[in-house]
């Protein structure tokens, strides 16, 4: 398996290049427009940075996450979707159950900003996604050695596209476009923002490997990879050394844990930068129920699976039955936000 995750990371190089082709119009655009305000002296820095070198106390030793409001990052920019690298993880046997029905819903609404990351080829979402597909050759097995060969081909993808900010997603999360865009403009990308949601309520503990068969004890916040998480291009630079290409994975190997904490540990303990939680990301590790009906339209990103030995989906009313829509409620969810949806005119009583 090993020489399989080497050639998934190098093999992914062929498709780095015309990513970075597609976005050098989008980029030089936007670069010359660039964004009004940043660089001039209206942001300050963030406080989420810390302080310190963080090789010498494992990451940060605060128990508690702090939240810092949006607006103290907020930007007069005009940021767009096309500013934004979306990158979807799956795997071959979820082609038709889960990335389908992603392909009916939210990827319609921003099908030229996603690219899909799996496993193996598959002529059918080929077609669909043509070029937007990335055929990685990593393992197809969840351990953290082929979610970490996914995870590098995403990373690298997204330093090749020049865009602004790296949000990836897992298969089971739908994504509300426009509530990323409202969120990530909070946030000026000439600062080094991590978002998400973790899923752990402490930093979480680890033993990197050093030298002489030493282990040094460290802990970390990172976001859930279940929940999606967003990364400005500032702070992806600063990660390049151990998050690029082979480099992730022998990081991967450092901690043994999964890509998403590997990303975390990255951030927190090797470049010294600090993860910004946000409520409107959701996995399927929390119950999905408790989410007010009404809030629902607000949040980033939404999942569905399998919680307390119980179905764990949003609760939603139309236009579809929960039998019609069983298992996530994603096509009601999005027929609420995209109410022109042609498949969600047909639906009855809509």
């Amino acid at each position: 398996m090993g020489r399989r995750l080497v050639h998934g990371v190098s093999g992914a190089a062929v498709f780095l290049a015309s990513v970075a082709l597609l976005s050098m119009r989008h980029r030089g655009t936007r670069e010359a427009a660039q964004y009004p305000g940043i660089g001039e002296g209206v942001l300050e820095k963030p406080e989420q940075q810390s302080e310190g070198s963080p090789e010498g106390s494992g990451g940060r030793g605060q128990k508690d996450l702090k939240l810092h409001p949006p607006e103290a990052h907020r930007t007069e920019g005009s940021l767009t979707l096309g500013d934004i690298f979306i990158a979807v993880k799956t795997t071959k046997k979820f082609h038709q159950s889960r990335v389908e029905l992603l392909l009916d819903t939210w990827i319609s609404q921003a099908s030229e900003q996603t690219y899909i990351f799996t496993d193996e080829e598959d002529g059918a979402l080929k077609r669909r996604m043509g070029g937007r597909v990335i055929f990685t050759n990593c393992s197809a097995e969840h351990s953290h050695q082929a979610l970490s060969c996914k995870m590098a081909t995403e990373f690298d993808a997204f330093l090749a596209s020049g865009l602004s900010w790296f949000c990836h997603l897992d298969d089971d999360n739908y994504l509300n476009p426009r509530a990323l865009l409202k969120l990530l403009s909070s946030y000026a990308e000439t600062w080094d923002v991590y978002l998400g949601k973790p899923s752990l309520n402490r930093p979480i503990r680890a033993s990197e490997t050093l030298p002489d068969n030493q282990t040094k004890s460290v802990r970390f916040w990172f976001a859930t990879g279940g929940a999606g998480f967003c990364i400005s291009r500032r702070l992806a630079r600063k990660m390049v050394p151990w998050a690029s290409g082979r480099n992730f994975l022998s990081t991967s190997e450092l901690i043994r844990l999964p890509d998403d904490c590997t990303m975390g540990y990255i951030i927190e303990c090797k470049v010294g930068g600090q993860l910004i939680p946000s409520a409107l990301f959701h996995s399927h590790l929390e119950n999905l129920q408790l989410i007010p009906t009404s809030q629902l339209m607000q949040q980033v990103t939404l999942s569905y699976g399998v919680f307390e030995n119980k179905l764990n989906v949003i609760e939603l009313s139309g236009p579809f039955s929960p039998q019609e829509d069983p298992s996530s409620r994603f096509r009601s969810l999005h027929c609420h936000l995209y109410p022109d949806t042609s498949w969600c005119l047909q639906a009855v009583g809509w």
